[in-house]
């Protein structure tokens, strides 16, 4: 039978419990008072219903009425405002009525907003379900699922409908046999197959039981080497993609679905308040502290400190109260976010990514006419730089060294010289970029990353971090052809200390290849977590030997028996104990070692998000992925970010350089 990892039981605790000693007419009675007169009493108000339970609130609003004769939420409404307004105003509804309010507003506006309905649908039990649907029907005169299947299609309405029978079996009885067939159908539905059979992933993922799928998914894992995860953002797209990694997330881990969609809310420019208000209120009195425990773990954070620095006035300390402690003051993990952490190494550690392009070689390729297809579009006045771009992004390096070739061989021309002659600027710089060959531009980008006055360092880790032992070494020999010189003695220069310690190490190309060894991993779990509690120095040497040499899936290994040796994250001690390049160099390996696109995603994020773009990281990625795992960096960035690479391209660039990148992109998303 499976081991405990795969069945994480989280025990159910919210921040906001039944107050003691309650006397609803007492409270309605200071709550009419901190109304009266000019200005409201907002402190009195915010302290008092957050101090009380929903159930206790509902006492408090007949109280209200019997005692003033007044609806007590019509009075909220009419002497508050904004967010806090609607805080305070969805706090005094019951559970059902909020999540009901929250679907019709979701389907009822202009547009439909489908990360609110995906969030309430993958999260609630059948009981909230079936609350939610009559607290519609009640408020509204009018049926949730008939509203909901007139405004959304395909797939994504179906699974929206299932979900809405609130019929998930929640017996907490599994049977083995199911656990294997229906991995094998699930399989079946889609890797094994052209086109994906969405019915199959709709009637599985849509009622089995909660403890039954964790297992089928560990099963999934063990027959096709992929997370369940990866596969449905292989195989499914657009909100019915979201939506089923979403109730996958909740199948594996409520808490952390939240935590991550607190996260989303928050982080990057302005707060999606609707989303953050939700959900605090509506996991106050369930699972708001194994939220936040959760929100620890991924986030380095505490869920408190981000609403801290992202919130203000009344609005802010009502979600504090909602949030109750920060979680930054504790070391430690609970035993469930220690759970969770080893989980996340586990399927880590047990799946292949498949990567996948989003450029690839040109079928009916003629190189001696994209030649001269090339030069027309340089010759004589003006540029045709449409020409030139359809042709060096739609093909793949090994297509565009050929054709730098037979350019010099038809023409007795430089096309380098030409292109860079002709354009400028950014798109000159990403043009030049794809036709270089990987090991040139690299070369490049590493030369480019030292020159002038400050030194690039996030560069330089990306780049030796990332790259295979092969492709280092031709790396280094590009570099040496080019501009005389070791890229290690260049490196010598620039850089000191431990950061040029780790970057030498990496330069040499000599990562060990091969499969975790679970001896050594273990043996290499507890050097690491002895070494935290050792002097700096000794403990970046440590770190050092163990990092900069082993496999990645070795690592993996290791990474996740550190989690059991330490009970302790390696990213929050990485993070926590260590500072600067150094601390940036050994973060960039573990969320490498973790998951390679989502480390690309997010430096992609980085490069574009706040003010100015940063586009020689844009081009650097864009270029040197679109051929190995492009579309697996999209993905990711949408799942992370929730919002595509595609728009986020096209809303910070501009021109035939934003042209070029759309195409190297390859998809909306």
């Amino acid at each position: 039978m499976h081991n405990n990892n795969s069945t994480v039981q989280l025990t159910q605790i919210g921040t906001v419990t039944d107050a003691p000693d309650f006397d609803p007419s007492a409270d309605a009675e200071g709550l009419y008072n901190a109304m009266k007169g000019i200005g409201s009493d907002k402190e009195t108000i915010l302290d008092l219903v957050t101090s009380r339970s929903n159930a206790q609130r509902q006492e408090i609003i007949a109280a209200y009425k019997s005692s003033f004769g007044q609806d007590l939420i019509e009075d909220l409404k009419y002497e508050l405002t904004g967010k806090f307004e609607r805080l305070i105003v969805s706090l005094m509804r019951t559970p059902a009525y909020h999540d009901a309010k929250e679907i019709h507003d979701a389907v009822k506006g202009a547009g439909t907003n489908e990360k609110c309905l995906i969030e309430i649908m993958a999260s609630r039990n059948n009981k909230q379900i079936h609350e939610m649907v009559e607290a519609y029907k009640d408020a509204y005169g009018s049926d949730i699922e008939e509203d909901i299947i007139a405004d959304t299609s395909g797939h994504f309405k179906k699974m929206l409908v299932v979900l809405l029978q609130g019929t998930r079996d929640e017996s907490g009885v599994v049977d083995a046999d199911l656990v294997e067939q229906d991995a094998q159908d699930l399989y079946a539905a889609g890797e094994e197959q052209w086109g994906t059979d969405e019915a199959k992933f709709i009637m599985i993922l849509g009622n089995r039981s909660v403890t039954h799928l964790r297992m089928v998914f560990d099963e999934y894992e063990k027959i096709t080497e992929l997370s369940i995860e990866d596969s449905i953002k292989n195989e499914l797209s657009g909100d019915f993609e979201t939506l089923m990694l979403a109730v996958v997330q909740c199948i594996r881990s409520v808490p952390m679905f939240f935590a991550r969609r607190l996260y989303k809310s928050m982080k990057g420019l302005g707060t999606a308040d609707n989303t953050l208000i939700r959900i605090m209120i509506s996991r106050s009195e369930i699972d708001m502290l194994d939220i936040r425990e959760c929100f620890r773990l991924r986030y380095e954070k505490s869920l408190y400190n981000m609403i801290k620095d992202d919130t203000s006035g009344d609005y802010k300390r009502t979600l504090l109260n909602l949030c109750g402690g920060d979680d930054d003051l504790a070391g430690e993990f609970f035993p469930e976010a220690a759970q969770i952490a080893y989980k996340m190494w586990e399927i880590s550690s047990m799946t292949k990514v498949q990567l996948r392009p989003t450029v690839r070689p040109a079928s009916s390729f003629d190189p001696a006419a994209d030649a001269q297809a090339l030069r027309k579009a340089m010759k004589g006045f003006g540029t045709d730089e449409d020409a030139i771009i359809d042709i060096v992004a739609q093909r793949s390096n090994a297509q565009r060294q050929e054709i730098r070739q037979t350019f010099k061989s038809l023409l007795g021309r430089d096309l380098m010289k030409d292109l860079k002659s002709e354009l400028s600027k950014n798109l000159e710089r990403l043009i030049i970029g794809l036709m270089l060959s990987p090991a040139e531009f690299d070369a490049k980008m590493m030369r480019k990353a030292m020159e002038g006055a400050g030194t690039d360092e996030h560069a330089l880790i990306e780049i030796l971090v990332t790259r295979s032992n092969e492709e280092i070494h031709a790396m280094n020999a590009a570099y040496q052809a080019g501009y005389k010189k070791s890229l290690e003695e260049a490196i010598q220069s620039e850089t000191s200390g431990h950061f040029c310690r780790i970057l030498v190490s990496l330069v040499q190309g000599a990562r060990e290849e091969g499969p975790a060894d679970l001896e050594r991993a273990n043996a290499d779990a507890q050097e690491l977590a002895d070494a935290c509690n050792a002097e700096s120095d000794d403990m970046e040497m440590k770190f050092m030997s163990i990092l900069c040499t082993r496999s990645f899936p070795h690592l993996r290994k290791v990474f996740q028996e550190f989690v059991r040796c330490s009970n302790k994250d390696i990213e929050q001690i990485i993070k926590k104990e260590m500072s600067g390049d150094v601390k940036n160099a050994f973060y960039a390996i573990v969320c490498s070692v973790k998951n390679q696109p989502s480390y690309f995603a997010d430096r992609l994020y980085k490069a574009m998000k706040g003010l100015g773009t940063d586009d020689r990281a844009l081009i650097r990625i864009m270029v040197s992925r679109c051929e190995i795992d492009l579309f697996n960096i999209r993905k990711e960035f949408k799942d992370t970010h929730d919002v595509s690479l595609h728009e986020f391209i096209q809303g910070d660039t501009s021109g035939d350089y934003r042209k070029t990148l759309l195409m190297l992109c390859g998809g909306e998303d």
